[in-house]
């Protein structure tokens, strides 16, 4: 734990030095969340393209700490230094508004990742799906050392179309030696105090208010719609919100409604929208600077910065895109001169080359590959697939977004030119992500609405700010401050709520007692046949290859697996040696989710022709040889 530590402090001081380089001016206050953004873009860029050459092993992990050493070195060697910074007079502002949301992360985070309880690992709510995909690729990335990673949760050979970079920044720990809690939470604790910190800091920089910024900040993080309303006919629908699965003011499908908490939904479950935030929110901090306050300078520091963005998290990539495109329209209309277009054309350069060398391979591959992936669809998630609509379009909005939603025109008006301009690309990525899907669940584009509604909510507040500037008796501000606040935040504060309070078992002793197994005497590209259960031990805690994994991630990938899945069933049912030498089936699981899914499953057929090669309490392990 303490090499790994220390390489991601390494990491993060050159980040550091890399954000006072590009921010001279800026305090300390705003290099410490930028140099993390920086940080974390070098620990997802540098290990990959040293892995690409020597597989994701210690020696490429240990060279792309030297290259950030040397990089951190030159830095040094130039004159950068973290002394001497700018004083803020709003710091304090900042860090009490941060401090709190920051203590709930923390406390969710201890509770929900591989949380041991009576020596079973435990979780909470948000993360009891998305969590086992999550360890798993960060654990077979790790011990298989094989990069460009093939797609793990299906036999046979399938592109890894997935942001695989979301989870490399966690298996360089896992090669230097740390357990999979740590090397899962390391890397996270630097991207949130990106996410929190840069966001405020845009905020801040655009309004040039510390009031406007603290209260866009959790007009975002703990901002929600009218959802609560459902809940308040009864004591028992009230109670409900923290004892039911997904029954809380900010989802509840039945009533769909279905505009998440960023905070317990999206950020501390999805790792893929914690980093590409963790980059993308400094990035626009950037992109503000240099588009819109004339800092021309900052164009190569913007490049370095977002060079992983795709592989981190696509949906950030296409909404800087789509923000970057408004802004150099914007500079046009300022008019064309060569001094202001040479640094787009530098940023569009370096950035195109950059990320097409990425995504070709990988991402727009599997785009093309998929299925159900790039498609016209109308509402976002409101839309059906016959075309009709759930509820009105603009109901269907106000209900999940609420009061920012509400004060969108007027806020737009009240904004200034270059604030307008800036939400002018929240309003082209709305467009984008109201008529196209870029994967088969058409939820995941709220990845992109939500970049939208950070720009809404900074200019929510700043409108809601001057307005009651202008009430004169201070005990009317408060109050009518304070019933804007209990609307727009009532329903994230009982998800929050729900979210501390929810306890699920992930993996019980014998789960992980076979995993611990799996690590020390199974082959690094072995496959086995399980079920397709999400929470199965051997892809989420071994990270070893599956023959068939869950419809709930591979299907939301836009893989055809029909095969696999064919396969696993006749493997369970109707065994024969051909099927497994096709697949290359080196050991079979047998425990109380196979027979959950197959309760014709003939374990008598293995039993007759293989060794047991592991079993306790709850499973059974044959290998095939």
């Amino acid at each position: 734990m303490l090499l790994s530590i220390l390489y991601l402090a390494l990491f993060i001081y050159v980040g550091l030095l890399l954000a006072r380089r590009a921010v001279p001016d800026g305090s300390a206050a705003v290099i410490l969340p930028l140099g993390c953004g920086f940080g974390v873009s070098l620990l997802a860029v540098l290990p990959a393209v040293l892995a690409l050459a020597l597989g994701f092993t210690l020696p490429a992990v240990l060279l792309a700490a030297a290259a950030a050493g040397v990089l951190g070195g030159v830095l040094l060697h130039r004159g950068v230094r973290l002394r001497g910074m700018a004083k803020d007079a709003d710091c304090g502002a900042l860090w009490a508004c941060i401090l709190p949301v920051a203590l709930i992360t923390l406390y969710l985070l201890h509770t929900h990742v591989l949380h041991m309880v009576n020596g079973a690992y435990h979780t909470g709510q948000s993360c009891y799906g998305d969590m086992p995909m999550h360890l798993g690729f960060i654990k077979y990335i790790a011990q298989s050392g094989e990069f460009l990673p093939c797609y793990p949760l299906l036999g046979g050979e399938h592109r890894f179309g997935y942001p695989f970079l979301c989870e490399t920044v966690s298996s360089v720990f896992l090669v230097l030696g740390a357990d999979l809690r740590t090397a899962y939470l390391l890397p996270m604790l630097p991207a949130f105090l990106s996410v929190y910190g840069m966001f405020w800091q845009l905020a801040h920089r655009m309004t040039d208010s510390a009031a406007k910024a603290s209260l866009a900040f959790y007009l975002f993080f703990m901002g929600s719609g009218f959802g609560f309303v459902y809940f308040l006919g009864s004591a028992e629908k009230f109670a409900g919100i923290f004892t039911g699965f997904y029954t809380t003011p900010t989802n509840f499908v039945e009533q769909n409604i279905e505009w998440v908490n960023p905070i317990v939904d999206l950020l501390i479950p999805q790792r893929a929208t914690l980093f590409g935030w963790c980059v993308l929110f400094p990035a626009v901090y950037l992109l503000w600077r240099f588009c819109y306050e004339g800092k021309r300078r900052l164009w190569p520091w913007l490049a370095l910065l977002a060079l992983p963005l795709p592989l981190l998290h696509t949906h950030s990539a296409l909404a800087l895109v789509f923000l970057c495109l408004v802004g150099g329209v914007y500079t046009l209309a300022q008019g064309a001169r060569r001094e202001t277009l040479l640094p787009w054309l530098g940023l569009a350069a370096v950035c195109g080359a950059a990320w097409l060398a990425q995504m070709l391979p990988t991402v727009l591959a599997q785009s093309l590959d998929g299925q159900h992936m790039l498609r016209l669809h109308f509402n976002w998630i409101n839309g059906q697939d016959d075309g009709t609509l759930k509820d009105n379009y603009f109901w269907f909005y106000i209900k999940n977004i609420g009061l920012v939603y509400l004060l969108l025109v007027p806020a737009f008006i009240h904004a200034k030119p270059k604030q307008r301009w800036l939400y002018g690309g929240g309003l082209a990525i709305l467009a984008l992500a109201e008529f196209v899907v870029f994967q088969p669940n058409n939820y995941d584009n709220n990845k992109l609405l939500y970049v939208w509604h950070m720009l809404g909510c900074i200019l929510a507040a700043q409108l809601l700010v001057d307005l009651f500037a202008k009430v004169r008796a201070l005990p009317w501000r408060a109050l009518g401050l304070a019933a804007c606040c209990f609307a727009a935040m009532f329903g994230s504060v009982l998800t929050v709520g729900r979210e501390i309070f929810s306890d699920y078992q992930h993996w019980s002793a014998n789960d992980i007692a076979l995993a611990d197994y799996i690590d020390a005497n199974a082959e690094s590209d072995a496959l086995f046949l399980t079920s397709d259960s999400h929470v199965t031990p051997v892809f989420a805690l071994a990270g070893r290859r599956i023959l068939c994994g869950s419809g709930s991630y591979v299907y939301y990938h836009g893989m055809d697996y029909a095969d696999e899945y064919s396969a696993m069933a006749a493997l369970y049912e109707h065994p024969n040696e051909g099927t497994l030498a096709a697949w290359d089936v080196g050991y079979v699981l047998f425990d109380s989710s196979v027979y959950g899914k197959f309760a014709d499953a003939d374990e008598s057929w293995y039993a007759a022709q293989y060794p047991i090669w592991y079993e306790n309490d709850g499973c059974r392990v044959y290998k095939i040889v």
